[in-house]
């Protein structure tokens, strides 16, 4: 695991031990939820496991979370637009640009390999802007979140991916992720629903069939 720091963003990087395939080691950005931060033991549980199955990890702390500096420009939006959609999409103003950045750092570390994200609740919110504006992203896992903001930015999407919902989500209405769903540009989308609220933990199955899903659109067949 290595931390560092770019233009003042704090990140975590995690690598797999004894990688043998040739070219460069396909990564995958994890962007947290709201409330955590880049080594968030929900990060970690899902950097091992894609690290177990060979590809980088590395998360950043977004804006107001874990070792960033307060945000007195977002806090003072966060106390007046009152619409949390509104907000991640003003946020992202600022993580999209950060996060590239961070990518940019890891490839010249480890190469650079194809990127995929994963993103649920506020790592979608400010995912969708991201994946939309990154052509280095070629597969996303996005889930938990509304289309009130993202509409027109996730027809930009093209790429594949797995979108989650949890049906009783208290949080994001059902119609609203079904909307952003919807609204996705990919021809390769798949719909995850499972039952339980907005913080209830995602089935284990989950976790697995993301796997596979990033192994592949991420690895060449001849590297696995």
């Amino acid at each position: 695991m290595h931390v560092f720091s770019v233009d003042g963003v704090p990140a975590v990087l995690w690598t797999p031990a004894g990688d043998d395939r040739t070219g460069a080691t396909p990564l995958i950005f994890i962007g947290h939820g709201g409330g955590q931060h880049k080594q968030h033991p929900a990060v970690q549980y899902r950097a091992e496991r894609f690290v177990a199955a060979g590809f980088a990890v590395v998360s950043a702390d977004i804006p107001n979370h874990g070792d960033r500096a307060p945000d007195e420009r977002l806090n003072q939006l966060a106390g007046t637009v009152g619409d949390i959609a509104r907000f991640q999409a003003l946020a992202a103003e600022q993580t999209v640009p950060e996060w590239q950045a961070v990518i940019d750092a890891v490839h010249a570390r480890i190469g650079a390999g194809p990127v995929g994200y994963w993103g649920v609740s506020a790592g979608c919110g400010l995912g969708v802007p991201f994946v939309a504006a990154d052509p280095r992203v070629r597969a996303a896992v996005l889930g938990l979140g509304g289309a009130s903001a993202n509409a027109a930015v996730a027809a930009r999407i093209t790429v594949p991916v797995e979108f989650l919902i949890q049906w009783d989500d208290e949080r994001v209405p059902r119609e609203q992720s079904l909307a952003l769903f919807d609204a996705l540009g990919s021809v390769d989308k798949t719909l995850h629903a499972n039952p339980g609220g907005h913080s209830d933990r995602l089935p284990e199955h989950e976790l697995d069939s993301q796997v596979r899903f990033f192994t592949r659109h991420l690895i060449p067949t001849e590297s696995r």
